[in-house]
């Protein structure tokens, strides 16, 4: 029986094949976020005068189901980067996720770094994630070979992305390499969904201490931020935690504030 992950790369490859033939690489390569300049995500969240929140936008996930289904991406990545937020996570994956390439089109109105979220396979998503106007991609070690991790790395480098490579174990550190700006630690295991903050605590002192180290998944206090900077984390990605409010916006600017004081 195959766990969730497996399903969705399954899923993905299809997507992938269908979306080479009706949106091929010329017609991405000639649209006008193509051609923007690409903002640091590195840079941003050593900005002191801001959260270090890269602020996720998600409607659903497989785990909790529909979350924020009639959220405008717009507003409500808006009010994250008025509020302090460093950057933002876009989730694209419609089918899992409940997104799309629009909604990372409509978040570019913001003039700080976006992740485009997604489950990245083949170098044609990453033009794909360049064409609308993403700053940085994410390659999940879960998915992806050390080998795959490097070429699909290489490929993000060369059209000025930045990469966050995403881990969940010790074994996944052999996907690091050189190419890879961010390592992210994701303390939610893809595999079954459980959540356990200890997973960046205990991989925190294996990361080489040349890669800028993010948190993901499963922070949802100011007390549990100021614990993994002790570990040596610069930035915690958040959505869940904002995205089942009524009002996001309102919120992570609640939060934000909290995190100031």
């Amino acid at each position: 029986m195959k766990n969730i992950l497996e399903t969705i790369i399954e899923q993905k490859k299809i997507e992938v094949t269908e979306r080479k033939q009706t949106t091929p690489v010329a017609v991405l390569e000639k649209m006008e976020s193509f051609r923007r300049p690409v903002l640091s995500l590195k840079q941003f969240l050593l900005d002191e005068s801001k959260t270090g929140i890269i602020a996720e936008f998600k409607r659903k996930s497989p785990s909790k189901g529909w979350i924020n289904a009639g959220a405008n991406p717009s507003t409500v990545t808006t009010a994250y980067a008025t509020a302090g937020a460093s950057g933002l996570s876009v989730l694209t994956d419609e089918l899992f996720f409940g997104g799309s390439m629009d909604d990372l089109v409509k978040a570019r109105v913001n003039a700080i770094p976006i992740l485009r979220k997604d489950f990245m396979i083949d170098p044609y998503q990453i033009i794909e994630a360049k064409a609308y106007g993403a700053d940085v991609i994410l390659l999940i070690a879960a998915n992806l070979s050390p080998a795959a991790v490097r070429s699909l790395a290489i490929a993000a480098k060369n059209l000025g992305l930045e990469v966050l490579l995403e881990i969940h174990n010790e074994q996944e550190l052999e996907h690091i390499c050189e190419e890879v700006d961010i390592v992210g630690v994701n303390n939610r295991n893809l595999k079954t969904f459980e959540v356990n903050i200890d997973t960046s605590i205990s991989l925190s002192r294996l990361i080489p201490a040349d890669k800028f180290k993010i948190s993901e998944s499963g922070i949802g206090s100011v007390e549990t931020i100021a614990l993994l900077k002790q570990y040596g984390y610069r930035g915690f990605l958040m959505g869940e935690n904002f995205m089942k409010a009524d009002d996001p916006g309102i919120a992570f600017a609640g939060f934000a504030a909290q995190l100031i004081n």
